[in-house]
């Protein structure tokens, strides 16, 4: 998108230099991250930065309605409902593709979630370009002029508010086997802060603790959650001394209701030109005939799963809780990234944060993927290069 930059970029690529990267990053911890990092990032023109602005203004206008939580109370019927909910999330994370429409480039919101993402891992992947490619010092991968110390203190103010270090802790499901454990380890170096899977939590009255490396117990005071209950409800076999449905005296960085309240559920109700046609399939008066233009997918999976890309009538009439799926038209992925052989599509995950007494969230920097199959993802982009995460860039 910022044509001198590609340009000198693919001028200084090489599989060495690719190859580098991949061990600076695996070096910090002795741990090669799981999921592919993409060969480059994405350079993104002044234009389609100010679009991806105004796209997420939308979005963040009706989180701040003053009946949003009225309006998703529902998705919290239909989940888990955690106590002691705060007034508004602390996370916000935006996706695009960048599409095309009328031809014109164009981002379109293809998911909204009020969950924490790779927020210390991103920062470090700027830097790890950089060594490679000093000439990226040139740009940012960050929104509003922040510098990358004041990005990672806006991080962990929302993260710890003012807690201990110790006090505060990453809480995941077998953290040691999650994809996004390396994020989980940056954050660990820049914080402080332990990491706890879900079953060494000890409950006592109202309060949590857990185990330092002394075996002392150690007061939690505030949760970084990135448990996602998809994928707690699936492990019959963990064995919590805890409920999240308990009511605790523990603060929340990302309260858990928010994940179902800043969801898919929201999307029927977004309108404009950044957002796609999005039907609530409980709502659906009318299978469309053109379904080969739809994408079929539940509320509140992650990482893709239970998409249905080639819809069918059968999988629309097999769905039995019709108030927990979508039925999304599909939008056209503009092939927009030079590789050294043809154009590779992106998508753009804008990441916020929400400090307490602010009126709004903040943005703050960015997620990019890569992708030369049908979707985003994994799985659609088996055995391809110049695919999977990375960071997009702007000028300064």
């Amino acid at each position: 998108m910022i044509s001198k930059y590609r340009k000198h970029f693919n001028e200084q690529f090489t599989e060495e230099k690719y190859q580098l990267l991949k061990d600076d990053i695996a070096a910090d911890f002795d741990y090669e991250p799981t999921f592919r990092i993409a060969e480059t990032p994405f350079f993104i023109s002044n234009e389609l930065k100010e679009q991806l602005i105004e796209g997420c203004q939308d979005v963040i206008a009706l989180i701040q309605k003053e009946g949003f939580k009225s309006l998703t109370n529902k998705s919290l019927d239909l989940n888990t409902k955690v106590p002691n909910e705060d007034e508004h999330t602390t996370f916000l994370a935006i996706d695009f593709g960048i599409c095309e429409e009328d031809g014109a480039v164009i981002p379109k919101l293809i998911e909204v979630q009020g969950f924490p993402t790779l927020y210390n891992y991103q920062a470090m992947l700027y830097n790890k370009f950089v060594c490679q490619y000093p000439f990226l010092n040139e740009l940012t991968p960050y929104f509003n002029g922040l510098n990358e110390q004041e990005y990672l203190d806006i991080v962990e103010e929302v993260i710890c508010n003012n807690h201990p270090a110790e006090n505060v802790i990453l809480l995941e499901i077998e953290p040691g086997k999650q994809n996004t454990k390396i994020d989980f380890y940056y954050c660990k170096r820049d914080i402080g802060m332990p990491i706890v899977c879900v079953t060494e939590l000890i409950k006592k009255g109202r309060q949590l603790f857990y185990k330092n490396e002394n075996g002392e117990d150690i007061l939690v005071k505030r949760i970084y959650n990135r448990v996602i209950f998809d994928e707690l409800d699936l492990r019959t076999d963990l064995k919590l001394d805890f409920s999240f449905s308990d009511d605790l005296d523990v603060e929340w960085a990302g309260h858990p209701n928010w994940f179902f309240r800043i969801s898919k559920f929201i999307l029927p109700f977004l309108k404009g030109k950044y957002f796609i046609e999005t039907t609530l399939l409980s709502d659906l008066t009318e299978i469309p005939k053109d379904l080969e233009n739809y994408v079929l997918k539940p509320l509140f999976s992650f990482s893709g799963t239970g998409v249905i890309f080639h819809v069918k009538k059968e999988d629309i009439e097999a769905v039995e809780e019709k108030e927990l799926y979508i039925l999304q038209k599909k939008v056209n992925y503009i092939p927009i990234v030079q590789s050294p052989d043809g154009k590779v599509k992106a998508e753009v995950r804008v990441l916020c944060t929400w400090k307490k007494d602010d009126v709004a969230p903040t943005l703050l920097c960015n997620l990019v993927r890569l992708s030369r199959g049908e979707m985003i993802g994994v799985k659609f982009n088996k055995d391809k290069d110049w695919v999977g995460g990375t960071i997009g860039l702007f000028e300064r």
